[in-house]
C-alpha cells in the first residue's frame, strides 16, 4: 500500500529532504491507520459521539427502545456502560450468562471474590474456569440492568458478552431487517 504514494513522490523529482519528509508522513499515516484497525474494539466506543453526531451510529435510542445495527461480522455489538466504564459488548442469545474479560471487570471495579470456588463453564471453546461477580449497573442507551450476575475469566480474552440473563430482563427483544430491537420493561 505504500508503493503507490512513495512512487508518486519519486516521480515528482523533489529534493531528497522534501521527499523524505513526505514519505515519513505517509508512513506515519499508514501506521496510525493500522493501529486503529488493530484496536478497533477499544477505539470504537471513543468514536461513538462523533458517529452519533453524524447520524451514522450502529446503535440508536428512540424513546426507550434501543436499536443496534448488525455488524459486518454478522453479530450485534452494543455500546454498554458497566458500572460507568464504556465497553463494546457482543450480544449473544446463545450465552446463558453475561461474561466479562478480566480487564473490563477490573476497570468496572467488580468484586471477584464473591465466590471462593471458581465456576466451570462449558463454552464453544471448551471448559473454562471463571469467577462469579455482580455488575452493579449496566446501561445500554435508556435500558438499565441492576445487580446483573456475570462471570469473569482471562480465557475470554478481551471480549465481553451480554448473555440471556440480561436479555431475559427486557420486555422484548427481536431482530428486524438486520437490526436488533430491545425494549425495556415498564415502558
Amino acid at each position: 500500500m505504500l508503493i503507490l504514494p512513495l512512487s508518486a513522490l519519486a516521480a515528482r523529482r523533489l529534493p531528497i529532504a522534501s521527499t523524505l519528509k513526505m514519505a515519513l508522513a505517509w508512513i506515519a499515516i499508514f501506521v496510525v491507520l493500522m493501529i486503529v484497525v488493530g484496536n478497533w474494539g477499544r477505539v470504537a466506543p471513543a468514536l461513538q459521539p462523533i458517529a452519533d453526531t453524524l447520524g451514522i451510529s450502529d446503535q440508536s435510542v428512540s424513546g426507550s427502545t434501543v436499536r443496534i445495527r448488525m455488524a459486518e461480522d454478522g453479530h450485534f455489538w452494543a455500546n454498554v456502560s458497566v458500572n460507568g466504564v464504556q465497553r463494546r459488548m457482543l450480544v449473544d442469545s446463545g450465552a446463558t450468562t453475561t461474561a466479562l474479560s478480566t480487564d473490563t471487570a477490573e476497570a468496572a471495579a467488580l468484586d471477584l471474590n464473591e465466590s471462593i470456588v471458581p465456576t466451570m463453564l462449558n463454552t464453544a471453546n471448551g471448559s473454562v474456569s471463571a469467577q462469579r461477580a455482580t455488575i452493579g449497573t449496566l446501561n445500554i442507551g435508556s435500558i438499565q440492568a441492576k445487580d446483573l450476575p456475570a462471570v469473569v475469566s482471562p480465557a475470554f480474552g478481551d471480549t465481553d458478552v451480554l448473555g440471556m440473563n440480561f436479555l431475559s430482563r427486557l420486555k422484548s427483544w427481536r431482530v428486524e431487517n438486520d437490526m436488533l430491537v430491545m425494549e425495556p420493561t415498564g415502558q
